[in-house]
């Protein structure tokens, strides 16, 4: 069986662009993956990062949205500990109010930051990663899916008048998250793009945990893959410079741009970046393909989310083609 395809992009900001200029290669990117026949496509939530513009999920999901027609937008995710769950509810129940069925929720229990950028995100109150359960429960209530005798739900309304909900998913790279998702009985997206490794554990411990749902009858575990598919294999690993540059520089608690194949290559640290352990498939379609394919029966996963960090537009959405040629 030949399970869908969908995209995570962070809209990186390449050495000599700008912000403007990352959001519109995401939206330029939706469209591809809209026309190539992907599900769904994912934007992050990441603050105070010199290198990546999607600060608002929200915000790029609209945007994203309006400038397509049937894909699926969501976020990947949006990080609930920096918000108010009615915050959030309102943002995407309004979402969801202008683009019916066409919205995810996808949500983590991660700052995704350093403490002093969560704290300037919700000040002296903000959350910990223990409230998420809670905040989760409280979220999903005003979202039209109660799951306890009493919440926010009792008091609060994320919109006035609700038709439909956005589909809510929970993201992890651990296992707390899978059996989390399991027991609430909703999708899960486990975050194997992170290289932390623990894939397969946490989506056997999702599964186990597994409770059918109104929402969900059976698990529908999703898993992410970094991507990079071009003509030829050499072509692909000279693509894929940038990133495992950055990858290190993640790493290692440095900031390193986005830079061109040529100058990311000739960077006095690319060496250690090249060495350094890694699940990302690179290589002709062929390749790709075969290593998703194994990835898909070692997880049994239901759908794969292909992040694709390279330093043009142009070599993504080519990735993205020959993969949905291949698949």
């Amino acid at each position: 069986m030949t399970i869908p395809l969908s995209v995570l992009d962070l809209a990186m900001v390449p050495e000599g662009a700008t912000s403007g200029d990352a959001l519109a290669q995401t939206t330029e990117l939706a469209k591809a993956a809209e026309e190539l026949g992907y599900t769904r496509i994912w934007v992050a939530e990441h603050h105070n990062m010199a290198t990546v513009a999607s600060t608002t999920p929200g915000v790029l999901m609209a945007h994203v949205a309006a400038n397509t027609d049937r894909i699926k937008v969501g976020s990947g995710g949006v990080m609930l500990p920096n918000h108010a769950p009615l915050a959030i509810a309102e943002q995407f129940a309004l979402l969801e109010a202008l683009y019916p069925g066409r919205v995810d929720l996808g949500i983590g229990r991660a700052p995704g930051t350093d403490r002093a950028t969560a704290l300037a995100l919700r000040g002296a109150r903000a959350a910990q990663s223990e409230d998420f359960p809670r905040n989760l429960i409280d979220l999903m209530g005003l979202l039209g899916d109660v799951r306890g005798e009493s919440g926010l739900w009792d008091r609060f309304r994320a919109t006035p008048q609700a038709t439909s909900s956005p589909a809510v998913i929970p993201l992890g790279s651990s296992g707390f998250s899978a059996e989390l998702a399991g027991l609430l009985g909703l999708p899960f997206a486990f975050a194997h793009h992170f290289d932390m490794g623990g894939t397969v554990e946490a989506v056997d411990m999702y599964r186990e945990a597994f409770r059918p749902s109104p929402v969900l009858d059976e698990p529908y575990p999703i898993v992410t893959a970094s991507t990079i598919a071009a003509e030829s294999t050499e072509h692909a690993e000279w693509l894929s410079a940038p990133g495992r540059l950055r990858r290190l520089g993640i790493r290692t608690g440095r900031t390193i741009p986005l830079l061109p194949p040529d100058e990311a290559r000739a960077h006095p640290n690319f060496e250690q970046a090249a060495a350094m352990p890694a699940t990302s498939l690179v290589g002709t379609a062929d390749d790709v393909v075969s290593g998703m394919r194994d990835l898909v029966n070692r997880t049994q996963a239901s759908e794969l989310m292909l992040h694709t960090s390279t330093y043009a537009l142009a070599d993504r959405v080519t990735s993205l083609k020959l993969i949905a040629d291949h698949w």
